[in-house]
């Protein structure tokens, strides 16, 4: 990719600092603190309404915050001496005007952001749209318009990528070009701050997550602090519905399926899948699977978000 001049890293950073906002009686974000690196993709993470959307656009100076600071690069969003080729941001992957193509929809940015029509052609070709550069945008998909409005963050070659939810749309093939994509931005020294309702669509992506709930901090840490906080969690089925559900009462083991397919599944929390292997062996019960899964990892973003939020961490290590 073409890259402009690159920023100190210190200009790169993302800092939001006691950030609230108050819309009437509802607080949207509450005393909000976490920071940003350069070279890793971030999860911002929490239910919807959580209060992302809010933040990112106190970020982009489009809504005014009640108190504290969001600023990048110490300097609030205005202040930044070339805003439109320092930050990149998607909000909205529909905003566009279904009459244009994708080209001229580009080109009629490309003034602004201070770039040659040429970078017009570039950015399609980088998001996999050069084949419908031509077609108008009111045809597009919604992951073909999540491109668009990809290809569009990227036309002032920013260091610093802010993006809300720009997994919708996309089909599984559409999910694994992102999550590659967006690594190679943060690969090139860039910022990458991403939103998401759902961790599983982004874990295998990001480096890092900042996780909110009703506006509030509930959990900053590299992706792989969370990993170890996570319950570990087993897949067990077998033929024998009262020999496994007597398996695993008489071990003690805490099930977490709530016994909904009649005895013949259950998952487990606290016990590694070679326990219960040998435990079934040595009580002669026939399994039929026995997997380890990622469940845990999202059960216990789950369980953040749908308890009081309370902050753990203050700020996402670099």
């Amino acid at each position: 990719m073409a890259t402009t001049t690159p920023l100190p890293s210190h200009d790169r950073v993302i800092a939001v600092s006691h950030l609230s906002k108050t819309f009437g009686p509802v607080r949207a974000v509450d005393d909000l603190t976490f920071e940003v690196h350069p070279g890793r993709v971030t999860g911002f993470l929490g239910p919807n309404g959580a209060g992302k959307t809010t933040t990112l656009r106190m970020l982009l100076g489009l809504v005014r915050p009640t108190a504290g600071t969001a600023t990048i690069g110490g300097r609030p969003y205005h202040r930044l001496p070339r805003p439109l080729r320092t930050v990149g941001a998607a909000l909205e992957a529909s905003s566009f005007h279904p009459g244009r193509t994708a080209l001229d929809h580009l080109r009629t940015y490309a003034p602004q952001v201070g770039v040659p029509d040429v970078r017009a052609s570039e950015v399609l070709d980088l998001v996999g749209l050069g084949g419908a550069a031509d077609r108008r945008v009111g045809g597009f998909s919604l992951g073909m318009r999540q491109r668009l409005a990809l290809a569009t963050t990227l036309l002032g070659d920013p260091p610093v990528l802010l993006l809300d939810e720009p997994a919708n749309g996309l089909d599984p093939e559409g999910i694994r070009w992102l999550r590659v994509f967006l690594r190679a931005l943060a690969a090139e020294g860039r910022t990458v701050l991403v939103s998401s309702h759902v961790l599983s669509e982004v874990e295998q992506t990001v480096d890092d997550v900042v996780i909110i709930a009703r506006g509030r901090l509930v959990h900053a840490s590299p992706l792989t602090d969370l990993v170890r906080l996570a319950r570990p969690q087993v897949h067990v089925t077998s033929p024998d519905a009262a020999g496994l559900t007597a398996l695993v009462t008489g071990a003690g083991w805490t099930r977490t399926d709530h016994a909904t397919t009649g005895g013949h599944e259950v998952d487990l929390v606290d016990v590694d899948a070679a326990t219960v292997g040998a435990a079934a062996f040595a009580a002669g019960l026939e399994l039929h699977e026995l997997s380890t899964r990622n469940a845990g990892l999202e059960g216990l973003f789950l369980d953040m978000v749908a308890t009081p939020a309370a902050t753990t961490h203050p700020e996402v290590a670099a």
